[in-house]
């Protein structure tokens, strides 16, 4: 029977909200790791509880794996190093042959009372409640798309639920005629009616926060938009119990239902359910993970085999005594091809890579918005609110113009898609948009304004920018953020990120901060492809900021007298990288002092070719790569504008590895797009407290990434979106719904993940490679939780590129053991 005491039973409904991860909203969308929730868990464990309660793990399909082995990306000698590191005692042939045989069905799981349902007389129950469920989820959530807002949007979620419920007709269409007498009769309270339904469903008190994660799980798109609420309510130190209300929502539907439509058949399907769902792995079941755990591993293994080959072969070439200029990079897989394709064209030229927040925690808010967007990994807060400045103009006059011009826009294009006037207005003006609709279908214009320079003249766009300073009258706080950064914060910030970047001395003529951020249009998740370190943003107003303060002189001598001395010629500019095109733009470039005008010179022109050279790669997965460089460049720039593009690129997918080391160590390897490449000196890390940020926070980060696209691809039903064509935007700026109704989707489409024929992202473990000495590793897992069960639970492999050039691989439990360089050398 259930618990009887409500504080365990409050426990178990926490530790269920606590399964789901958070889903971002659609303005700021982020990579999130869809088993954040389950990151306590081993993650053969994980995989065994998904399957209770989804019917499916955490492993490709055996076809994918048969398809690897054939055409040799699985090698037997991967198989023998995996079946080893899996503590197996099953050689290749048994694995080989298992593998050609057909896996065990997946089973039904902890399912709902409505797909319980739905086996024992038919009927589409399951989806007619998540209908219902979502419907009202999107109204009472909505961010501004409705014209019209539900009524009961200033009561909690369950309440509000309680009063729609009261006079919803289509539970009686369904069969269900009693069903709003008996919402009147439900506990005003939602924790009370989570006990009731627990009860009244005969839940086992083994079962119950099992069930309670199922329940959630069958409704994961809006669990996880509420799990968003409640992470947003904690960082800011408040409590939001949607999920809870929701939860109750969906047990109500269970309990409504069971009773309504009970009949011998279903108590005992229902009982029968419950039982299986508790019962330990069959030995069958246990057999075929073992083969899962094998496969993965194998996969894992062949490429970690050639990155551990090129860590230990580098040559580590020495810099010059001056680099003819410096550039650093988010560590984004996607610039790991633009920098080497710049160290190409530009051997002299020293690249670096950083978080793209550039350490600088702020929210800016750009000229004429009503407020900030946070531009810090969404595991911060920003402390400082930065507000644009104009050149040579004065900014209130801009802003009040800027905003007029798009309140102009946003009306005009209400009033066309009005209901009084859509018709008439597509009879009146339809023809005069001819020619607009012809050069948007062929991508030589954008259907819409660029949202970074709506409502500006083309002149004023290089006229703005982000300053250090507190403008008075700004539109800050709503992260309770500072107004600019005081003088005082400036040097100990300054310093800061130039440690962070191992950058304290032997700087460039120019030292370039280049930002990332992509183009495109008609795509509801746009933010998506920019930078996950900025929360969904591009990362120019942090490369803007960082550059300022690197140029202030005030800031130039407090690092002057902390042992960091910038020359008097150096100069700091921002730029961002334009990851759909591979272009980069320079800012502020008429600052730059007159003696440094050849070096500007210079550097554009090998930005232009890294452009090129970085197209010319990546087009390859486009399927381009017969075009020539001009016609490459074309067909980028088309799919920045082309409203019916759905692959305008592949942003992060096939990331695979995080490697923090001297960019020496990496120079000479093609990663060929699959790492997050973070420049690391353990010599220079006083106390290693940059190793400890490295692993606390841009490690963290690139295990999201790495894991979203895991789940994505392994299961885009419960953790992808599925087809972009079919994407509707729900509640403005919520997410999407595949088609006009369902769950809320979560993740990646399969556009972004397979090419029509097959998987573009190869599901991976993240590889973590740090060059840093043992105990500062150890002790850094030592003293933090989160990242000793990534490591220890196995969500991430993780490696040590010690002072020999060897390669040791952490062992769970904390042992280290160096990896067979023979086998890893081996094709």
């Amino acid at each position: 029977m259930p618990p009887r005491d409500a504080d365990e039973l409050n426990r178990r409904i926490d530790a269920a909200c606590g399964r789901i991860a958070p889903l971002w909203p659609l303005k700021h969308f982020v990579a999130v790791n869809p088993f954040f929730g389950l990151r306590d868990h081993g993650f053969q464990e994980a995989s065994d509880t998904l399957a209770r309660i989804t019917g499916n793990g955490l492993y490709m399909s055996r076809t994918y794996y048969r398809e690897q082995l054939a055409s040799g990306r699985i090698t037997r000698d991967d198989l023998r190093q995996a079946i080893d590191r899996c503590g197996s005692r099953l050689d290749v042939n048994t694995v080989e042959r298992t593998l050609n045989l057909p896996a065990p069905r997946p089973k039904l799981g902890m399912a709902p009372v409505s797909e319980v349902l739905e086996r024992v007389e038919g009927g589409l129950w399951s989806s007619f409640v998540t209908e219902r469920i979502s419907l009202h989820c999107a109204a009472y959530f909505d961010l501004g798309q409705a014209i019209v807002a539900m009524p009961w949007r200033n009561l909690p979620l369950y309440e509000s639920w309680r009063k729609a419920a009261a006079i919803d007709l289509s539970p009686a269409m369904m069969g269900l005629t009693d069903f709003r007498a008996a919402v009147a009769k439900l506990p005003a309270d939602p924790r009370d009616a989570i006990a009731m339904a627990i009860d009244r469903l005969g839940i086992p008190d083994a079962a119950v926060e099992r069930y309670l994660h199922a329940s959630l799980m069958s409704i994961g798109g809006w669990a996880a938009w509420a799990r968003y609420l409640r992470w947003q309510a904690e960082l800011a130190g408040r409590k939001d119990d949607a999920i809870v209300d929701l939860l109750a929502i969906r047990l109500m539907w269970d309990m409504l239902l069971f009773e309504a439509k009970q009949s011998p058949a279903l108590v005992a399907r229902w009982r029968e359910m419950l039982a299986a769902s508790m019962r330990p792995p069959s030995a069958k079941r246990r057999a075929a993970a073992e083969i899962d755990r094998i496969l993965l591993s194998a996969m894992e293994i062949g490429f970690q085999r050639s990155v551990i080959a090129g860590l230990t072969s580098a040559t580590m070439p020495t810099r010059p005594v001056r680099p003819a200029a410096q550039a650093a990079f988010c560590i984004d897989v996607r610039s790991e091809v633009f920098r080497r394709s710049l160290e190409t064209v530009a051997p002299a030229v020293q690249t670096v890579g950083f978080a793209g927040f550039f350490g600088i925690f702020i929210e800016h808010v750009p000229l004429g918005a009503g407020k900030g967007r946070s531009h810090v990994p969404v595991i911060f807060n920003p402390g400082y609110c930065i507000q644009d400045r104009v050149k040579g103009g004065n900014a209130d006059t801009l802003q009040a113009e800027r905003r007029k011009k798009i309140g102009a826009y946003k009306a005009w294009k209400g009033f066309k898609l009005s209901a009084a006037s859509c018709f008439s207005f597509v009879e009146a003006t339809g023809l005069s948009y001819g020619l607009k609709l012809l050069t948007d279908s062929f991508g030589w214009t954008r259907p819409v304004p660029d949202p970074h320079s709506q409502g500006l003249a083309k002149e004023d766009v290089a006229r703005i920018g982000p300053t250090l300073e507190a403008v008075p009258h700004a539109s800050c706080g709503t992260h309770g953020a500072d107004a600019g950064i005081p003088a005082e914060d400036r040097v100990d910030h300054a310093e800061r990120i130039l440690r962070a970047m191992a950058m304290t001395g032997n700087f460039a003529r120019l030292v370039l901060l280049a930002g990332h951020g992509s183009s495109t249009v008609n795509n509801p998740h746009a933010t998506g492809l920019d930078c996950g370190a900025c929360a969904g943003q591009t990362g120019e107003a942090s490369a803007r900021v960082v550059a300022a303060l690197m140029n202030d002189p005030d800031v130039r001598r407090g690092l002057t007298g902390r042992g960091i001395v910038i020359p008097e010629d150096t100069w700091f500019l921002a730029g961002l990288h334009d990851t759909t095109t591979d272009e980069l733009r320079l800012f502020d470039t008429d600052d730059v002092p007159a003696d440094l005008e050849d070096d500007l010179t210079w550097l554009k022109q090998w930005l232009a070719q890294a452009g090129d050279l970085a197209r010319m790669e990546r087009s390859a997965l486009l399927g381009t790569e017969g075009l020539t460089d001009r016609g490459v460049a074309q067909d980028m720039l088309r799919r920045s504008r082309d409203w019916s593009e759905v692959r305008p690129e592949w942003a992060l997918a096939n990331n695979a590895a995080f490697i923090a080391a001297p960019r020496t160590r990496t120079a000479e390897m093609d990663l060929g797009g699959r790492a997050f490449l973070h420049d690391y000196v353990w010599q220079k890390d006083e106390g290693f407290k940059i190793l400890e940020l490295i692993m606390t926070a841009p490690m963290v980060v690139a295990n999201w990434i790495n894991m979203q696209y895991y789940g994505s691809v392994v299961d885009n039903r419960r953790f992808g979106s599925g087809n972009k064509v079919l994407h509707n935007v729900v509640g403005g700026a919520i997410g999407v719904l595949e088609g006009n109704g369902g769950d809320l989707r979560v993740g990646l489409s399969l556009q972004s993940l397979h090419d029509g024929k097959r998987w573009v992202h190869e599901p991976l473990r993240l590889s973590v490679f740090l060059e840093a000495p043992q105990e500062a590793i150890d002790d850094v897992i030592a003293r933090h939780e989160l990242v000793r069960q990534l490591v220890e639970n196995g969500w991430l492999h993780l490696f040590r590129i010690g002072d020999d050039r060897e390669v040791y691989r952490r062992l769970p439990g904390g042992s280290w053991e160096r990896s067979d360089t023979a086998l890893m050398a081996a094709a």
